[in-house]
């Protein structure tokens, strides 16, 4: 008898954590479904006047009501490339640094360093950045880049331009020093998770520390080193008040990375409030909706990437 209740309660036990599961689970698309529609009922009237040019037109001039979102889709790609190429690479070192090269002593605090730097508010790296950093930019680091790069056919071209300190180059950087931290944690929680006696036997075989990593370490937790990839992007891609600060805000498409610019979200940040023109708000609402749309195609690419990536593991065993 006792027996025939405890495996009813345990079975509305399961029943309910099941639904609450699948409860959670369906409010995220329920929500994600709703921001979606809500985004293109409010850009409607964008739509309508602009349609796909409003894509690829650099036009944005809210006196003659003439609205593109080329420029800010162009700063978004331009600085999380930037931001991710720096950040990725060292996040990876750091990570593979802490987990198999430093002592547990050292590697305790400067992994709880790393993740107090990854909660840091992003207004904070932007006033650091428009404070600090830019000026020092303008006065050391980029005219050495101009000194190195001002002869070369087609880097001049990137590096041309008065050092000013802000702009896209400057946007990228702090966008990279925001990414690093989180990602560094992300990959270090991954490459801890790699059983140690798979380790232990490349070692016993001669394998060196970057060997082990390079065959070992890096194959069993490839999904999880991607995923913090993307999950960077996605950070870099959608940040506001640090880009804000020091990308210089000018709509324009410049060859050079000197030159100031604008994201989606630094556009949002700083014009959605004086936006008292219908079809001004419902532009800004289209960039929001480009911004969406930009970001689950990311991660759509990014699941279809780990897919091809687990497959060809799969293969090569």
């Amino acid at each position: 008898m006792k027996l025939s209740i405890f495996r009813s309660s345990r079975g509305r036990g399961d029943a309910l954590f099941h639904g609450a599961a699948v409860g959670a689970a369906a409010l995220v698309l329920i929500l994600m479904a709703g921001l979606f529609v809500d985004l293109v009922i409010g850009s409607r009237p964008s739509l309508e006047k602009f349609g796909l040019g409003f894509l690829w037109s650099a036009a944005w001039n809210p006196v003659t009501g003439n609205f593109g979102a080329a420029s800010s889709i162009y700063g978004s790609l331009v600085s999380t490339l930037i931001a991710l190429v720096i950040a990725i690479p060292l996040s990876l070192l750091i990570a593979l640094f802490l987990v198999e090269i430093a002592h547990p002593r050292l590697a305790r605090p400067v992994g709880g360093a790393i993740e107090i730097l990854a909660a840091i508010p992003s207004i904070i790296y932007g006033m650091w950045g428009l404070f600090v950093f830019a000026p020092y930019l303008a006065d050391h680091v980029q005219p050495a880049l101009q000194a190195v790069f001002g002869k070369v056919p087609v880097a001049r071209a990137l590096f041309s331009g008065p050092p000013m300190g802000i702009g896209m180059l400057s946007a990228g950087l702090i966008l990279a020093l925001m990414v690093l931290p989180f990602t560094t944690a992300l990959m270090r929680d991954v490459l801890q998770l790699v059983p140690r006696v798979l380790k232990e036997a490349a070692a016993g075989m001669g394998s060196t520390t970057w060997e082990i990593f390079r065959k070992v370490m890096a194959p069993y937790g490839s999904r999880g080193l991607v995923g913090a990839g993307f999950l960077g992007l996605s950070r870099a891609l959608g940040e506001t008040m640090a880009v804000t600060f020091v990308i210089g805000n000018d709509h324009r498409i410049a060859a050079s990375l000197f030159a100031s610019g604008n994201t989606i979200a630094s556009t949002l940040a700083n014009e959605f409030t004086e936006a008292s023109n219908p079809l001004y708000l419902s532009a800004l609402i289209e960039l929001g909706l480009v911004l969406l749309v930009m970001t689950l195609l990311f991660q759509l690419a990014g699941h279809l990437w780990l897919g091809r990536l687990e497959k060809n593991t799969r293969g090569g065993r």
